[in-house]
């Protein structure tokens, strides 16, 4: 205790030393923190409830106070009373608004750093950032798992790869093919130039480069019909490219490496949208333009798809809506709609194992009304089996239509197609015509391999009795031949003779009458080689109803086939000379 001497320090002689230290320091710190209240001014914070409820602002001026003039808190407490107006005045000084007018009056026309060099700053920045790229060494092997990435198919560029950030940032490459691992001599799609644009985020670390576009021109696509399945993921649309597009090239088909067909000046846009996948083909195809939308959404469990085929010159129009199931995507169920000029069939299908399946449909135009059931195979190779069951068949518009095409394509009138293979039933339960002999027909015919078969073909000329016939189609480059085999029953003679104008005849005529022959497409003449009713005519009756028949049925060519006046002079021939 002696040594502290704790005596000698009074309390007072403490206080004293302190308020001088206060004094000393508080002067510098009290007009700083005086100028920073100032500066926040309260009343931009909109708390007068809070103000009225606490009297804040009296704390903060004696504060202020306390600070400006150096004052100790232990002689501060006599000062808490607010000074308002010396303490006001004085804090004015550091007025927030002081300080912004300056700002204000600062002219953008008049300085030249804000109006020259700013802008000129920002512009080498961004050109520096977009043309760092061009700097990287982009390898084939690592733009090609890009562009062919979850694919089957294997791609191959033959020239070079550039960087280029104009317009915007892109990569461009020479010679590029697309072909099947399995066959690599056969290119799929052989590309002059193509070209990955990317997206402006991430361009300085090429591994986060995003590929938003692939753009194709100058292609060729080889397309082979009968192993379409191989094309499904062709260009499937993954995270790496949101579009797809093909410009200026040309689409081959081929089946079995044998052409087919072509379309020409093809544009073709292939997109995805979140859940959605869309293609878009505009081009030339059989000298026509051709417009196809494709249009893909997936729906919970199930697929939706959309096809729109249009042909502008042909006026054709075919329009289809499906749906498969994710679990069972083999199997296709939808509508569709078929339009050409003003011919038109809409129906319901099923599609399973490459085998349309037509449920129900309705045809219709300016000369037949029905509908169209049965099944359509188109791999591996193409096959049909369909019922055509008209309501009613105008044969006089039918017939006009045949003669104003067969004018149009005389030479390949009847050409069947060799890719036509399948059978064809048809039915109608009325049939209209000038004559009204034929009030009904049945047929079955069978095609195959560019010829066609007749096997049945029944005619019902109601009260009057009925014909079958039977037939083949022979065709080749020199010639164009049915040859045919016909039996006619009467069942009312007198009926039936009055119907062509033969009257008061004393012999009857028999109730079967039996014809063979062959008919020449080309040159339009028919050869009869056997007539026969209770017994067979002579040959010269027969070469009698073989001339008879082509000067007056045939004189114009087909113009006069289905002349009824005519027929009728035919008949009246044949029943005065043949006896």
């Amino acid at each position: 205790m002696k040594y502290l001497d704790i005596k000698s320090y009074k309390f007072s002689t403490i206080s004293k030393f302190l308020n001088r230290v206060f004094e000393k320091n508080f002067k510098i710190l009290g007009n700083t923190a005086s100028n920073l209240l100032n500066f926040i001014n309260f009343k931009n914070f909109y708390l007068k409830n809070l103000d009225k409820l606490f009297h804040i602002r009296n704390y903060i001026q004696a504060i202020k106070k306390i600070l400006f003039l150096g004052i100790s808190p232990i002689k501060s407490i006599k000062y808490i009373q607010p000074l308002k107006s010396l303490l006001g005045k004085s804090l004015k000084i550091f007025d927030l608004g002081k300080f912004i007018q300056p700002i204000k009056k600062i002219s953008l026309k008049n300085n030249k750093f804000l109006l020259l060099h700013l802008p000129l700053s920002v512009i080498f920045f961004v050109f520096l950032y977009i043309a760092i790229p061009s700097f990287y060494n982009y390898q084939k092997t690592y733009i090609e798992n890009i562009i062919c990435k979850n694919s089957q198919f294997k791609c191959e560029i033959n020239g070079k790869i550039n960087y280029r950030f104009y317009p915007t940032p892109r990569i461009k490459i020479k010679n590029l093919a697309i072909y099947d691992p399995s066959k690599k001599k056969n290119f799929e799609i052989l590309v002059d130039n193509a070209t990955i644009k990317l997206s402006i985020k991430n361009l300085l670390v090429k591994e986060k480069h995003k590929y938003t576009k692939l753009d194709l021109k100058k292609f060729v696509i080889n397309l082979e019909i009968n192993n379409l399945k191989k094309y499904k993921n062709i260009f499937e649309i993954n995270n790496d490219f949101s579009s797809i597009n093909l410009a200026n090239g040309k689409i081959i088909f081929l089946e079995a490496k044998n052409y087919v067909a072509t379309i020409e000046n093809v544009n073709l846009n292939l997109k995805e949208i979140k859940d959605s996948f869309y293609a878009v083909l505009k081009g030339n195809f059989l000298n026509d333009d051709i417009f196809m939308n494709l249009e893909l959404k997936k729906d919970d469990n199930k697929f939706l798809t959309n096809i729109i085929l249009k042909l502008s010159k042909m006026n054709f129009l075919t329009k289809a809506n499906f749906t498969n199931l994710k679990d069972k995507q083999d199997i296709t169920g939808g509508n569709f709609l078929v339009k050409k000029d003003k011919n038109k069939i809409i129906g319901e299908f099923n599609y399973q194992n490459n085998k349309l399946i037509i449920k129900k449909s309705n045809l219709d135009n300016s000369f037949l009304s029905g509908g169209l059931i049965g099944e359509i195979t188109f791999l591996p190779y193409f096959n049909f089996d369909v019922d055509l069951n008209l309501k009613s068949l105008n044969f006089t518009k039918f017939y006009n239509i045949f003669l104003s095409l067969y004018e149009k394509n005389e030479t390949n009138f009847f050409k069947i197609n060799n890719k036509i293979n399948g059978n064809l039933n048809l039915t109608t339960d009325k049939m209209y015509s000038n004559s009204g002999l034929v009030k009904a027909l049945e047929s079955r015919i069978k095609f195959y391999n560019g010829n066609a078969t007749i096997e049945q073909l029944l005619l019902n000329f109601g009260k009057l009795g009925a014909a079958d016939i039977l037939g083949s189609f022979d065709r080749s480059e020199k010639y164009n031949n049915f040859k045919f085999e016909s039996n006619i029953f009467v069942d009312n003679e007198r009926k039936f003779l009055s119907k062509f104008g033969v009257y008061n005849n004393k012999k009857s005529i028999s109730p079967n009458l039996f014809i063979s022959g062959n008919f020449d497409l080309k040159r339009i003449r028919a050869s009869f080689y056997e007539i026969s009713n209770e017994a067979k005519f002579s040959d010269i009756d027969v070469n009698f109803v073989e001339k008879e028949f082509n000067y007056l049925m045939l004189e114009n060519g087909y113009k006069d086939l289905f002349n009824f006046q005519k027929f009728k002079k035919f008949i009246k021939s044949v029943e005065s000379e043949i006896k």
